[in-house]
């Protein structure tokens, strides 16, 4: 078994790619509920965010664990489309440094931004659900977790972090030559709307107004910006005095469209309109930025705001990056424990299994005493067992990763008859650490 990450970002796909490929929460549980279909798949974790679409599995060696990932991605998007040029592998150590660095915000658009460890938590947590983890991926997520609450709390990075409702924001101020006394026009309640609506008003944005296809959010959220709500159907239409419209909604497609739009630019007379489009998918037709007097730009334009900030945060990634080695090197230690498992679980099996014998041997011999007392040398006799196997089981532990592991590994087998474990061959255990924890 191999530990695989297969996906694509921000960095390696641009925003028409990553659209067609995100996956709705809905079709991330159909497809993870029907995991077992793909046979050289033993454990998987998708994670789809409006940058990044991965998929984190535990899966057989080879070509075949590699194709039944991919084929799980294509299937789960729905495309048989070919993106190879975007897409990228990562096996083993450089899989989980990958992960780690994630969910430290370290691999984000905006370094250092605090959203994408929930998305990993989630991610996580629908995977749980749907009962499509086991050993590999239950220890790497948790200490993936743990790294990226490490860097947010031993760092100042997410202090220091430019958020992307935060560089829209700017972005239109930039091209707008500020934006007092401006009026906004807000598609989506979402939590990224509710912080686009605040950094538009610390820029000096007087009117705001809000469209959500459920009004009671729309409402709600309005109520708590002093802003206004209108219905979604016809934001569009009436926007005839708004000077900045920003969309982020989850919409699965288009909800601004070019003939809509031009029927609104027509009764504006020439004045300009700026959109900012930070969905993935996109909510804004890419036709809509063809039309006279009308600016758009989409999620992956705000890189050019994000830049300008990154110096003022180099020193926190730095340490940023020494917590994600610490703990990838941790998790590989761990990886290599979790190797002896099955050696030590059969090692269990086996003494526990003479302890109940024995118990039962003696039971037609024992037959006065009570259930009191059956139950006392119950616990006694495997007390017993306990302690008899801890001496062992810790030189198994502490021989992990060194000289002589394969002795003790040999010596075990042989000294109790193990030998269902089979082979376990010096340079598979080097390779791939985590191969047998799931056993």
């Amino acid at each position: 078994m191999q530990l695989l990450l297969l996906g694509f970002n921000h960095k390696t796909a641009p925003v028409e790619v990553r659209e067609r490929f995100s996956i709705g929460k809905s079709d991330l549980r159909r497809g993870l509920s029907n995991l077992e279909d793909y046979e050289a798949i033993h454990e998987a974790v998708v994670l789809s965010t409006c940058n990044r679409t991965e998929i984190y599995a535990a899966a057989d060696d080879g070509d075949s664990g590699v194709r039944a990932v991919k084929e799980f991605l294509f299937d789960l998007a729905g495309s048989e489309e070919n993106i190879d040029e975007y897409l990228y592998l990562k096996k083993g150590e450089a899989c989980i440094r990958h992960l780690f660095r994630v969910a430290s915000s370290l691999d984000s658009l905006v370094l250092g931004e605090g959203q994408i460890l929930s998305q990993v938590k989630e991610a996580y947590a629908i995977a749980r659900e749907e009962h499509t983890t086991s050993t590999v991926l239950n220890t790497l997520f948790h200490r993936a977790i743990k790294t990226g609450k490490r860097v947010r709390t031993e760092t100042q990075i997410q202090n220091r972090s430019v958020s992307v409702s935060y560089a829209a924001v700017e972005l239109a101020s930039h091209s707008l030559g500020g934006l007092l006394g401006c009026k906004a026009l807000i598609f989506g309640a979402g939590k990224m709307a509710e912080l686009t609506i605040q950094h538009l008003r610390s820029h000096g944005v007087t009117d705001l107004f809000i469209a959500n296809r459920h009004i009671e959010r729309a409402e709600k959220l309005a109520a708590a910006y002093d802003g206004k709500a209108v219905p979604f159907q016809d934001a569009i239409a009436k926007a005839v005095d708004i000077d900045i419209i920003v969309t982020s909604t989850g919409a699965p497609h288009y909800v601004v469209k070019p003939w809509e739009t031009q029927r609104l630019m027509a009764k504006r007379k020439g004045r300009p309109l700026f959109f900012i489009d930070i969905a993935v998918p996109r909510d804004v037709d890419p036709e809509v930025g063809e039309i006279k007097g009308v600016t758009l730009y989409n999620i992956d334009a705000l890189e050019t705001v994000v830049d300008a900030h990154k110096q003022a945060r180099a020193r926190d990634a730095v340490a940023a990056k020494r917590i994600v080695e610490e703990e990838v090197a941790d998790v590989l230690d761990r990886f290599q424990y979790l190797s002896f498992q099955p050696l030590m679980a059969l090692l269990s099996e086996r003494c526990e299994g003479i302890r109940r014998r024995e118990m039962k041997r003696w039971g037609s011999k024992l037959a006065d005493l009570s259930d009191e007392d059956w139950r006392q040398i119950d616990h006694m006799t495997h007390q017993i067992v306990r302690k008899i196997l801890r001496t062992p089981m810790k030189k198994l532990a502490e021989s992990a990763g060194t000289r002589k592991e394969d002795f003790y590994i040999e010596a075990m087998r042989a000294l109790f008859k193990l030998d269902t474990i089979g082979e376990m061959d010096i340079r598979e255990k080097e390779t791939h650490p985590y191969r047998y924890a799931e056993q």
